[in-house]
């Protein structure tokens, strides 16, 4: 019977309660305050202790930093509360205001969300003798007047003898809350329950907070001293312009503020800019000019004053002669120069037309950067270019606030600056590789800046005036749109640059890489003769690329040796043709065709599309006697493996019976070579078919085709991208015959003629039809 009479009284005084944790707070039974919750479990608790009586359990952290606290990073003693009011603040905050009621232990902690657990409460133990008592009510009054005359943040009004001689503990724990301690010693003297003790630390506490106010005061009073002197000097200062004007007529390098104001009131700006100028201006005249905020008021007026508000250049409108322009500068490039010459003739129609936002996509060396500077030409606009790869600030776009010590408008601005017009061509370069970081996100930054809807009114975080970009032409480019952010996407015009054909390599070395090249090396091309025979081995033998970046490196390679040998030998010219190219490119680094080898088993040529062009993919298979396993190597991705596993359902459920045993009688190796490079894509289904077709019949496969294409699980195949690049990869490799899908002929009719001629392009829709094409004699096993 006593066992549970024992029981029964342990129930009464403990009690399971949710469990709010504070971070930096510790409040006080017998106290009112409010703190702010913000975590989801904190916001739940409340909510939870809404739903009853309004009872939660208050802890302090150990450690502020910690999100998700367990029992070890709280602490054991607490406060139990009644929520009064629930204010919800932008954010999801929640401002909690609570009365304490009782002090309380934590006796279980039931980590769920949100946090509860059993509380204990915890009687205090008082002073018996009352002299004692009255002791330590005088030494307590003592120290907190003592403390007021120091520091004005405990109010007088707490010493009233009322609230004094009602409870001392009471009175410990209220006036604890108005100082401002650390959580330590607040805690100190909530989890201390014998109330002699509990005077004692308080005292203790009281001592060190008194002594430390001296000091703060000292220090102020340094402070003051010397901020008086400051004002002092400015005073006399200002006296000393007085008597120079009076004396001499002017004062000594003129009035600063009055050439500002004059620049102000003449330069042609918007009235906002022009009041938000004045009144900086304002502020410099009660400055002291050896006061550090005076140069920052000077930088800022002059940004203000600098920039072109509503400079705006004449655009060329003459379609002739931008088109002569863009020719001149870059060979080919159709769909980019037809794209600016309509944006010109939208000019025409309509001048306050909003800008386009281009986007120039494709793969490194075919001259994405360079045609922005040509488009400036064309239309006669400022050129400026900022340079996005790497970037993760976002006061790189936006600036910093004049709050931080050197603060600076970001490079949006200050490129404009430098451009002295409000409509020039500016360049974003590499926006796909842009990062983020705890420092903000660039890529959200610049949603502003190309939205034509709302650019007009851009706010740089350093000058906090509106700034006008909607006539400025952005253009930005990339290698790859799958990694620009959609929203930034969504903003542009996407136009794919492709890679040049051998035709136009060669064209652009000749018009526009060699002659340049002789340029820099200070020789005329009637002294430095390079064949054009020497360029078709360059680009066939040498290089083997999207773009024609490789190819100059080859030719200026070609011309500083021959530049050496020149001035060694003392030569006046010198002639590279095919016979000597050796001596100045060193040896050939590709076979004139690498695929011309005999026919094998199991290996078939893919073609693949990469951010730096499209490139020949070997998939390689061997069977060997086994239990059906499916090993598949060389850094695939899970669409790639996804297509192998595709592939090798439709041949075992579409071959002959006989055929079909192979499936759990033999292993499947599925390899691609390059190992340390990742692939994936759907577009290897048909080559990776093929290649297990040809293993499964002991067949080979010609050297001469490549493929590309998804195949289905009923064999169909379906459309693919990047065939431009597929096409001229397979003619960089020797390739003969090209398989693709039915679906993407309809493509070939937007490329060039020096694209699709040196091959035998061949549209199917099953894949039973390359099977049949590409295999020997794979007629045989129909």
């Amino acid at each position: 019977m006593e066992k549970e009479k024992l029981g029964a009284d342990l129930d009464q005084e403990m009690e399971r309660l949710p469990i709010i944790a504070l971070r930096g707070q510790v409040i006080f039974p017998k106290t009112i305050s409010n703190f702010d919750a913000g975590r989801p479990m904190s916001i739940k608790a409340v909510e939870e202790a809404q739903k009853k009586d309004g009872k939660v359990f208050l802890l302090a952290q150990r450690q502020i930093d910690i999100e998700h606290p367990n029992q070890e990073d709280l602490y054991e003693i607490g406060t139990l509360a009644r929520i009064k009011q629930v204010i919800k603040l932008p954010g999801g905050l929640l401002r909690v205001l609570v009365e304490g009621e009782e002090r309380g232990q934590l006796m279980e902690l039931e980590e769920s969300n949100p946090l509860s657990g059993l509380i204990k409460t915890l009687p205090v133990k008082g002073i018996s003798d009352p002299l004692k008592k009255e002791a330590y009510q005088r030494l307590i009054e003592e120290d907190l007047n003592q403390y007021i005359t120091l520091s004005p943040r405990l109010l007088a009004g707490i010493l009233d003898p009322s609230l004094i001689l009602g409870n001392l503990d009471d009175f410990v724990e209220m006036a604890a809350s108005y100082l401002d301690l650390s959580t330590e010693d607040n805690m100190t003297l909530l989890v201390e329950q014998d109330l002699e003790k509990k005077l004692q630390a308080f005292h203790k506490i009281l001592v060190k907070e008194i002594q430390l106010a001296k000091i703060q005061q000292s220090i102020d009073y340094q402070v003051k001293e010397n901020m008086d002197k400051v004002q002092r000097e400015y005073f006399l200062n200002e006296q000393i312009k007085v008597i120079r004007k009076e004396l001499n007529g002017d004062e000594d390098g003129g009035d600063l503020v009055d050439e500002y104001r004059t620049r102000l009131k003449e330069k042609d700006l918007p009235q906002e800019v022009r009041d938000k100028g004045l009144k900086e201006l304002k502020k410099l005249q009660q400055i002291n000019p050896a006061s550090p905020e005076y140069t920052v008021l000077l930088n800022y007026l002059d940004w203000i004053l600098d920039l072109p508000w509503q400079e705006t250049s004449q655009d060329n409108t003459d379609l002739t002669l931008a088109r002569e322009i863009l020719n001149q500068d870059h060979y080919g490039l159709k769909d980019v120069k037809e794209r600016i010459l309509e944006f010109i003739a939208l000019q025409l129609a309509n001048p306050s037309a909003k800008g386009p936002i281009l986007c120039l996509v494709g793969p490194p060396g075919v001259g994405k950067t360079s045609i922005a500077s040509s488009i400036a030409r064309a239309l006669n606009k400022e050129y400026v270019r900022m340079s996005l790869g790497g970037v993760r600030d976002e006061a790189a776009i936006r600036g910093h606030r004049r709050t931080y010590v050197g603060a600076l408008p970001g490079q949006i601005i200050s490129l404009l600056k430098k451009a002295g017009t409000d409509n020039p061509v500016f360049l974003l370069d590499e926006i796909d590789k842009l990062s983020s970081s705890y420092q903000g996100d660039p890529a959200s930054a610049l949603l502003e800046v190309l939205d034509p809807e709302q650019n007009n009114s851009f706010s740089d975080h350093y000058l906090e005036l509106p700034f006008d970009l909607s006539k400025v032409f952005f253009i930005t480019t990339a290698n790859s749109v799958s990694t620009i952010p959609g929203p930034l996407k969504d903003r542009m015009e996407i136009l794919h640059l492709s890679g040049y054909t051998p035709y136009e390599k060669k064209e652009i070395a000749k018009r526009y890489l060699v002659p340049k090249l002789l340029k820099n090396a200070g020789l005329e091309e009637k002294s430095f003769k390079i064949t054009d025979a020497v360029i078709d081995s360059l680009i066939e033998f040498y290089t083997r690329e999207a773009g024609v970046r490789a190819l100059e490196k080859e030719l200026a390679k070609i011309i500083r040796r021959g530049l050496l040998k020149m001035n060694e030998e003392g030569l006046e010219k010198i002639s590279v043709s095919q016979r000597n190219l050796s001596d100045f490119a060193g040896q050939k680094k590709f076979l004139k065709n690498p695929l011309s080898q005999k026919n094998e088993v199991g290996l078939v040529t893919g073609l693949a599309w990469t951010p730096v062009g499209g490139v020949t993919l070997d998939v390689e298979v061997t069977i060997s006697q086994g239990k059906g396993k499916v090993l598949l190597t060389g850094k695939l991705g899970d669409v790639m493996k996804e297509s192998a596993m595709t592939a090798l359902t439709y041949l075992m459920t579409s071959l002959d019976q006989d055929l079909k045993d192979f499936r759990y009688s033999h292993d499947f190796h599925i390899h691609v070579p390059e190992g340390a490079v990742p692939k994936d894509g759907p577009s290897a289904g048909v080559t990776i078919t093929t290649a297990l077709y040809s293993a499964i019949l002991n067949k080979p496969v010609y050297r001469d085709i490549a493929m590309t294409g998804e195949v289905t699980l009923r064999g169909q195949v379906l459309a693919i991208g990047g065939l431009k690049e597929k096409l001229l990869a397979a003619q960089r490799a020797g390739i003969k015959r090209v398989f693709i899908p039915k679906e993407n002929e309809k493509d070939l009719l937007e490329f060039d003629e020096e694209v699709t001629k040196p091959l035998e392009i061949i549209g199917v829709k099953n894949v039973r039809e390359i099977l049949d094409l590409a295999v020997e004699d794979a007629h045989e096993n129909k």
